[in-house]
C-alpha cells in the first residue's frame, strides 16, 4: 500500500492522538486547579466535568448514574456478589471511545474510501472537542456534540461494514458487486 493511499487516515490519527493529550493535559491542569491529587476522582463539580469528559465510564443503576469507582459496591449481571443493582448500559467518554474510532477510521479508509473516512474522522474530531469543551461548561452542552459524534461513529460503522463486504466479495466469491452495479446503471 502506497503512502498516497493512507496519509489521509494517518494524519487524522496523528490528530486524534494529539487532541487525547490535549484532553489529559487539561485534566492535568484541572487537578491542579482545582486542588485534587491522584488517584482521587472526587472534587470540585468544574473539576469532575472536565475528569468525566475526558476519562469516565458510569453505569445506570436503579438509583442513578453510578460513577465507575463505586463499581465496588454495585451488583453487575456476571458478579452477584457485589451489593448495589445496574440495570442497563454504561456510558464512555472521550478515552473510551478512541480505540473504537481508531478502528472504524482505518477499516473504512482501507475498506471504503479514504477521502470519507477522512472527512468522517475530522468531523468526529472536531464534535468530540466540541463534547470536551461543553461538558467542562456544564453536563447538558455535553448532548449536541455527543449525538453528532455518535451519528460520523454510525457514518464509518456503515462504510466499514459495506468496504469490507464488498472487498469480500470481489476476493472470495470473485464477485465486483460494485461493477456489475455500474453495468447494470450503464455507469461502466
Amino acid at each position: 500500500m502506497s503512502e498516497e493511499a493512507v496519509v489521509g487516515l494517518a494524519a487524522v490519527t496523528v490528530l486524534g492522538v494529539m487532541q487525547q493529550a490535549y484532553f489529559s493535559l487539561q485534566v492535568i491542569y484541572a487537578r491542579r486547579k482545582y486542588s485534587v491529587s491522584p488517584p482521587t476522582t472526587a472534587g470540585p463539580p468544574e473539576f469532575e466535568r472536565i475528569f468525566r469528559a475526558h476519562l469516565l465510564i458510569d453505569f445506570y443503576t436503579t438509583r442513578g448514574v453510578a460513577p465507575w469507582w463505586s463499581l465496588e459496591r454495585m451488583q453487575l449481571p456476571f458478579c452477584p456478589h457485589i451489593n448495589s443493582r445496574v440495570f442497563g448500559v454504561f456510558r464512555a467518554n472521550c478515552s473510551e471511545y478512541f480505540p473504537i474510532f481508531i478502528a472504524l477510521l482505518w477499516t473504512s479508509g482501507v475498506f471504503f474510501s479514504q477521502g470519507l473516512a477522512s472527512v468522517c474522522g475530522l468531523l468526529y474530531l472536531h464534535g468530540r472537542l466540541r463534547y470536551f469543551r461543553g461538558y467542562s461548561v456544564s453536563a447538558q452542552r455535553r448532548l449536541a456534540p455527543l449525538y453528532f459524534s455518535a451519528q460520523v461513529l454510525w457514518v464509518l460503522v456503515g462504510s466499514s461494514v459495506l468496504g469490507v463486504f464488498l472487498s469480500f466479495c470481489r476476493v472470495y466469491l470473485k464477485v465486483d458487486l460494485l461493477h456489475g452495479l455500474g453495468s447494470a446503471l450503464g455507469l461502466v
